[in-house]
C-alpha cells in the first residue's frame, strides 16, 4: 500500500533549536514548539496529515508513505520513501518519568554488535543516535538509528540510503520526521510496547476489497521490542 504525499506548499519547521517561536497565524496562540515530532496535544494546525492512529505523518511533496498492514488494517510497519532514501518509523511506550531513548540505544548497540555490526554513537539534530553498517538481503546496508522521547512516548526512525551517512540528505523525509505527530491515548501500556497503527477506514476497506498485501520496501532495520 502506498500513499503518495504531493501537496505543495508544506510548511518546514525550523531545524535550528529545539525551542519555542510565535507562529505567524494570529490566532494560533502566544507560542508552539519549533519542531517535532510533536505530542497531539501540541500539534500545530493546519497541517494535512495522514491518520495513522498513533502516528500523524505529515503531507510533503515528494515523500511516499510505504505501509505493509494485516487484513485487518493493522499497520506492521511505516517506511517513508524519498528517492533513494528510505526512514522506517515506530513509536513506543514510555514512563511518565523519563525517557527510554538512552537504554534503548545501548540495546540496539549491543544486538548489532552480537550479530556482527559495529555500531558508533554520533550526535545528531536530536541528540545521541547510531551509525553501523549491517549484512541484509540486498547486501551491506549503512543505518542511522535516531531517537526521540515525548511525553510518555518514544519515536524511533531509522534512516536508509545516503541519508544513513549523510543528515544533509534527508531532505523531505527529516520535513516528515520533524513534523510527525503522535497521539499517545490514555490507557496505561507497558514500558517499549509499540502504540497501536491502523490504517484510515476507507483505505482499509479498499485493501480488504483489492485482497490486502503490502508494498515491497527497504529492508527492515533490525527487529527489537522498543528499538
Amino acid at each position: 500500500m502506498i500513499f503518495s504525499r504531493k501537496r505543495a506548499g508544506a510548511g518546514r519547521h525550523s531545524r535550528d533549536e529545539r525551542t519555542t517561536e510565535v507562529l505567524d497565524s494570529p490566532d494560533a496562540g502566544p507560542a508552539a514548539a519549533a519542531r517535532g515530532p510533536y505530542d497531539i496535544a501540541d500539534a500545530p494546525d493546519g497541517v494535512q496529515r495522514l491518520d495513522l492512529g498513533s502516528l500523524h505523518i505529515p503531507a510533503v511533496p515528494g515523500v511516499e508513505v510505504r505501509v505493509q498492514a494485516d487484513p485487518q488494517g493493522v499497520v506492521q510497519q511505516v517506511v517513508l520513501v524519498h528517492g533513494d532514501n528510505a526512514l522506517q518509523l515506530g513509536v513506543f511506550a514510555a514512563p511518565k518519568t523519563e525517557g527510554i531513548w538512552d537504554e534503548v540505544r545501548e540495546e540496539i548497540r549491543r544486538s548489532l554488535f552480537n550479530e556482527g555490526a559495529a555500531a558508533q554513537e554520533a550526535t545528531g539534530e536530536y541528540g545521541p543516535e547510531l551509525h553501523a553498517r549491517v549484512r541484509t538481503e540486498d547486501g551491506l546496508t549503512d543505518l542511522r538509528f535516531v531517537g526521540i522521547d515525548g511525553p510518555r512516548w518514544m519515536v524511533r526512525g531509522v534512516y536508509q540510503g545516503a541519508a544513513a551517512t549523510d543528515p544533509a540528505a534527508a531532505g523531505p523525509l527529516a520535513e516528515c520526521l520533524d513534523g510527525l505527530v503522535v497521539d499517545r491515548g490514555q490507557e496505561a501500556k507497558p514500558v517499549r510496547e509499540p502504540l497501536p497503527l491502523r490504517l484510515p477506514r476507507e483505505v482499509a476497506e479498499q485493501a480488504g476489497q483489492s485482497g490486502g498485501g503490502s508494498t515491497p520496501g527497504p529492508s527492515p532495520a533490525p527487529d527489537q521490542r522498543g528499538a
